[in-house]
């Protein structure tokens, strides 16, 4: 994988070295208010449609009872309606110009290269050596790039207790002397996003394209597997490059009973094709008295005629966290301690190994069930202990889950089948159930004053036709390459001809042009740039597809227009709101050129939300009474506030929803 690859897809974070620490900032001024208790239930990708319409059907009598009894109201997402933008907005109450995060990836004008948006890592530069071994004389830091003050940090400073669990956008946890387990950007212990590992004695023909994991071939030896884990790099080694640490595991395969045992560690696992392990716990040795520790599911999916072992990406233990996850440190172990290891990477659910074929779709729904009754499990030991301030708690089920099973109740998905719908159409609408069982109870033991919040950061929609923006933008005129006859080996943007390209797309919904003094080889200058912008938006707008005879995009927003705050001069010139049916491909987010504009979606991943937020509005419910018919996520914000008599910063642009 080349360097830009990885500065797209991983963050390379250092677990070996010591990380930063979490610093909180107390108040010793007591608040009357804050035995007032305030809970929010933060439902990633609940969508307004879908919740309504069951509502109506009578398959959640609890949602309906609080919408009845409260208020309910579609609840307008982020420009562009991605997660981490999203809740950056609830976050900070205010709009991507106020706290910086415009998309999934960014890049530095500077060099060209690409960065995941919600952190970044920096390594340890000097290191004393002896023997065999480099010692560290600096500390590594992963730093937040979201910018502006979290919610939570004004109560804090007003007095006002809180825990957030798993809230988005917040790896590493923002600075707090209340408890906080970071959520969305949370690494596994390799510093990505998550990767799998496959142990097969024959590996599958895609193995090669394997991003978000890998595939080991082993051999079955006297019914005997030696395979091992990889993790972090070893700096404290001195070599260059650095070595993997591993974790070594032997399996004793059954063939007559379809059964295996693992040996790992001091543990011994014994499985039937088709379990799922419990977490273990595993330990990389890095240096004389330097072990770094994380924790990992396996799934026995075969024996024979094929050995087949499926291992979760390795998350960082909570127990002996290897990264800033949590403030206090203590909470993460606390946590674990009471309700047992849980996942700590941001995104739990493998859809990447799904896409791969890895996991199958039972599989994958398994895995899907264990999480939620994992996060269920943590809820109702938070909310059980809670006793006074506000408590923010984060499922994650909706999301990756309507991404993933969209296709089983949309049959102008072009991978719908009648025998998929038969068999998982319901999939979603039972989560959507299982969720409001979990609302029943929270309601029969809130308090008559408490204050209940239910909110989303956007809804969803079908995703089956993907735009090749970059390639509209090469056929149209405004981007040029090096070599024309090589444009679907284009990656990342290298083998873009900057001299003669005016404007280039990165990220899912990004727009930028190659602007005089902002790019390194800009050539567009600032006379001109507003004319541009405008000319190029205006033509988004009018883009059809010849397929099906529909506009894909339903506004090009010019960043400038739609953006406050001391960070629009950051922000990508060009957000494009697609409509629903419609999402960037996965080629433009990486700066790729397909030979065609547009193209069938036939991935697994076939329900979306990074389109225009009109398209795809979330929810929010409350037991009290909501004003405005479309209120937005930075309203909510001002209104948490506004709950505990707090008047907001100047600097937020919501206003109270009640």
């Amino acid at each position: 994988m080349s360097k830009v690859q990885r500065a797209a897809i991983l963050f390379l974070l250092l677990p070996t070295v010591a990380m930063v620490g979490m610093l909180g900032v107390s108040c010793d001024r007591p608040n009357p208010r804050a035995r007032h208790k305030v809970l929010i239930l933060g439902i990633d990708g609940m969508d307004y449609h879908i919740t309504w319409d069951l509502i109506k059907k009578g398959k959640l009598p609890n949602f309906g009872k609080l919408a009845q009894d409260g208020g309910f109201a579609p609840l307008l997402s982020s420009i562009p309606a991605q997660s981490p933008v999203a809740w950056s907005n609830f976050i900070t109450g205010k709009n991507p110009g106020g706290h910086a995060i415009f998309d999934f990836i960014h890049r530095d004008p500077k060099n060209m290269i690409p960065f995941l948006s919600i952190s970044e890592a920096k390594s340890p530069t000097r290191f004393f050596s002896i023997f065999k071994y480099r010692i560290p004389l600096d500390s590594g830091e992963v730093n937040l790039l979201r910018r502006g003050k979290a919610f939570w940090q004004i109560l804090e400073q007003a007095g006002i207790p809180s825990t957030i669990f798993k809230i988005p956008s917040n790896f590493p946890p923002a600075d707090f002397a209340g408890e906080s387990m970071s959520g969305m950007g949370t690494p596994d212990i390799l510093g990505t996003y998550g990767t799998f590992s496959y142990y097969t004695d024959n590996p599958p023909d895609n193995a090669e394209s394997f991003t978000g994991g890998a595939a080991f071939t082993v051999w079955v030896e006297g019914n005997e597997v030696r395979a091992e884990l990889i993790g972090p790099k070893n700096l404290f080694v001195d070599e260059k490059p650095p070595p993997d640490s591993t974790c070594p595991f032997k399996v004793y395969v059954d063939p007559e009973h379809g059964a295996a045992k693992i040996e790992i560690m001091d543990e011994e696992l014994v499985l039937a094709v088709g379990d799922w392990s419990e977490w273990v716990e595993v330990k990389f040795h890095m240096a004389p008295g330097v072990n770094t520790w994380g924790i990992v599911r396996f799934l026995l999916k075969e024996v024979r005629p094929d050995f087949k072992l499926y291992a979760s990406p390795i998350n960082i233990d909570p127990l002996r966290p290897a990264m800033p996850i949590s403030t206090p440190d203590e909470y993460a172990k606390r946590l674990a301690q009471n309700v047992g290891p849980f996942y700590t990477q941001g995104m739990p659910q493998d859809t990447k190994a799904l896409q791969y074929g890895v996991l199958t779709d039972d599989e994958y729904a398994q895995q899907s069930k264990l999480i939620l009754e994992e996060r269920k499990r943590i809820f109702r030991h938070e909310f059980d202990r809670w006793d006074e301030g506000l408590l923010f708690f984060y499922f994650c089920t909706l999301d990756l889950n309507q991404h993933t099973w969209w296709r089983a109740t949309d049959r102008e998905n072009p991978t719908w089948t009648n025998e998929l719908e038969v068999k998982y159409g319901d999939f979603i609408e039972k989560l959507y159930v299982d969720l409001d069982k979990e609302l029943g109870r929270v309601m029969d033991n809130l308090g008559p004053d408490d204050t209940l919040i239910v909110m989303s950061d956007h809804g969803f929609g079908p995703f089956n036709r993907k735009f090749n923006l970059n390639t509209w933008l090469l056929e149209n005129g405004y981007l040029a390459l090096l070599d024309p006859d090589g444009q679907d080996t284009v990656e990342y943007l290298y083998g873009v001809d900057w001299s003669r390209t005016r404007a280039y797309g990165l990220g899912i919904n990004a727009v930028y042009l190659n602007l005089r003094g902002r790019e390194t080889e800009g050539i567009v200058e600032e006379s001109e740039a507003e004319g541009l912008i405008r000319e190029i938006a205006a033509k988004l707008d009018e883009v059809t597809d010849p397929k099906t005879g529909k506009k894909p995009i339903r506004k090009a927003y010019i960043s400038k227009d739609v953006f406050t705050g001391p960070f629009v001069n950051l922000a990508p010139d060009i957000i494009v709101g697609y409509r629903r049916g419609y999402r960037g491909s996965d080629d433009t987010a990486l700066g790729r050129f397909p030979s065609k504009v547009f193209g069938d979606n036939t991935d697994t991943w076939s329900g979306d939300h990074c389109i225009d937020p009109y398209e795809v509005p979330g929810i929010l419910l409350s037991n009290r009474k909501i004003n405005p018919e479309m209120p937005r996520l930075y309203d909510l914000t001002t209104t948490v506030l506004k709950e505990y008599g707090i008047e907001p910063p100047r600097d937020m642009i919501g206003k109270p929803v009640w």
